[in-house]
C-alpha cells in the first residue's frame, strides 16, 4: 500500500493541481444523498478525531462498512508552511476512498492553499467550525467559527467559486446556545445559498460535555428548516450502535449519521456489530504493520479501546499501556489470546476474545 506522504513532501504553492476525479464510487455527496434508497439506511460516517483517525484505522473502518472517513483535523497553517506537518498530518493510499480532509483554519486564504495542495488526494474538503479545544478556539479555529458566520461563508463561497462540483465541501458545526437553534438554522441557511454541498451538525453547544445527550431537537429543527435547500445534514453525536444510528436518523431525518466515539471503541459499529469483534482488533494490528507509520501509543490505544469494548478481563487492560513497541504487542497478544496474523487460517474471523488461559 503506497502512500502519498512524499509527494505532499514535494508540494509548493505554484503548482497547479486538479481536484480528485468524482464518480458515484468516491462522491460523498451522492452517496449521502442515496444510501437512504440504495441501503435502507443512512449514510455511515466517520468523525474527525485528533491523532486517532489516522490511515490504519479509517481503513479499518471502510472494511466494517463505513461509507465515508475523515482525517484527523489537520492545521491549515502549520500544513502550508511546513513540510514536516504536510508528512505527519496526512497519509493515504488507492483503498483510502472516500475520505473527506477536516481543516482547521481560521481564514480563507489559509484554507484556499490547504485545498489546492491536498485535493487531488481526498474527496472532499471539510472545515472544523465545532472543535470546542480551547486552544483551538482561542486561534479562531473549530467552535469560535460559528460566531464568524461572515468568515464560514466566505469560505464556502470562495472555495466553491474555484473549484465549483470539481471538489465537494461540507461544513461541520456545532449549535449555538439556544432555546430554538434559530441562529444556527440561519447560519446553515447560509452556507446552503453560498454552495457548501452538506453540513454535519454535533448537537452540542460549545461549552456542553460528551457526557450529556446530544440535542436531536436541535438536530431536527435544522433539518426541517432546511428542506427546500436540497442540502443533506448529517447527524453527529451520541451513536454507539446500529440501533442509535436507525433510532438518530428516524427522529431527526438525516441523510447521514457520523460516530466517532462510538467507532474509536468499535470500528465493526456499522457493520452491525454492538461490541467489537475479536477480529477486527487483527485486522487492526495487521493494518497497522502494513502500513505503518502510526506510534505505539496510539497504536495501543486503539487496543485498549477495542479490548475495553469487548469487555476483556480487567488484568489485561491494565498490561496494555506498558508495552513499549510493536514487537511487544504481539508477543503479549500471542501469549494471552489464540492471536491470528494475516496469512493464518481464520485470520480475523473470531467474534469472542480468544483466551488461552
Amino acid at each position: 500500500m503506497e502512500a502519498v506522504a512524499k509527494d505532499l513532501e514535494k508540494l509548493s504553492l505554484f503548482e497547479p493541481l486538479e481536484p480528485k476525479p468524482l464518480t458515484k464510487v468516491n462522491d460523498p455527496l451522492h452517496i449521502i444523498k442515496t444510501r437512504l434508497t440504495t441501503h435502507g439506511r443512512p449514510a455511515t460516517i466517520s468523525g474527525p478525531m485528533v491523532r486517532y483517525s489516522k490511515l490504519a484505522f479509517r481503513q479499518l473502518c471502510h472494511y466494517y462498512d463505513t461509507d465515508i472517513v475523515y482525517t484527523p483535523m489537520i492545521l491549515a497553517r502549520e500544513f502550508v508552511r511546513n513540510k514536516n506537518a504536510r508528512i505527519s498530518d496526512f497519509t493515504t493510499n488507492k483503498e483510502d476512498t472516500p475520505v473527506i480532509a477536516q481543516v482547521g483554519v481560521n481564514n480563507t486564504t489559509d484554507l484556499l492553499r490547504v485545498v489546492e495542495m491536498i485535493c487531488p488526494y481526498v474527496d472532499g474538503i471539510g472545515v472544523n467550525c465545532g472543535c470546542p479545544i480551547k486552544e483551538q478556539v482561542r486561534e479562531g479555529i473549530g467552535c469560535a467559527l460559528i460566531y464568524n458566520e461572515d468568515l464560514m461563508v466566505d469560505m464556502v463561497d470562495k472555495v466553491k467559486t474555484k473549484y465549483g462540483n470539481k471538489l465537494r465541501m461540507e461544513m461541520k458545526i456545532r449549535i449555538h446556545e439556544h432555546e430554538i437553534p434559530e441562529r444556527t438554522l440561519k447560519l446553515c441557511e447560509r452556507l446552503c445559498n453560498a454552495g457548501v454541498d452538506w453540513i454535519t451538525v454535533h448537537g452540542r453547544l460549545k461549552g456542553t460535555r460528551s457526557s450529556q445527550p446530544v440535542d436531536l431537537n436541535a438536530i431536527k429543527y435544522i433539518i426541517d428548516g432546511l428542506k427546500g435547500k436540497n442540502v443533506p445534514v448529517v447527524a453527529n453525536g451520541d451513536c454507539f450502535t446500529v440501533s442509535d444510528m436507525i433510532r438518530i436518523q428516524a427522529f431527526t431525518g438525516a441523510h447521514g449519521v457520523m460516530s466517532a466515539r462510538g467507532l474509536l471503541n468499535n470500528p465493526a459499529l456499522f457493520a452491525g456489530f454492538d461490541k467489537c469483534p475479536w477480529g477486527c482488533l487483527e485486522r487492526f494490528i495487521y493494518y497497522c504493520i502494513d502500513i505503518g507509520g502510526l506510534p505505539i501509543q496510539l497504536i495501543l490505544h486503539h487496543v485498549y479501546c477495542m479490548l475495553e469494548n469487548m469487555q476483556v478481563l480487567k488484568r489485561y487492560l491494565k498490561q496494555i499501556m506498558s508495552l513499549q513497541s510493536m514487537v511487544e504487542l504481539l508477543m503479549w497478544l500471542e501469549s494471552n489470546f489464540h492471536f491470528k496474523r494475516f496469512g493464518q487460517s481464520e485470520f480475523a474471523t473470531g467474534i469472542e476474545i480468544p483466551y488461552k488461559n
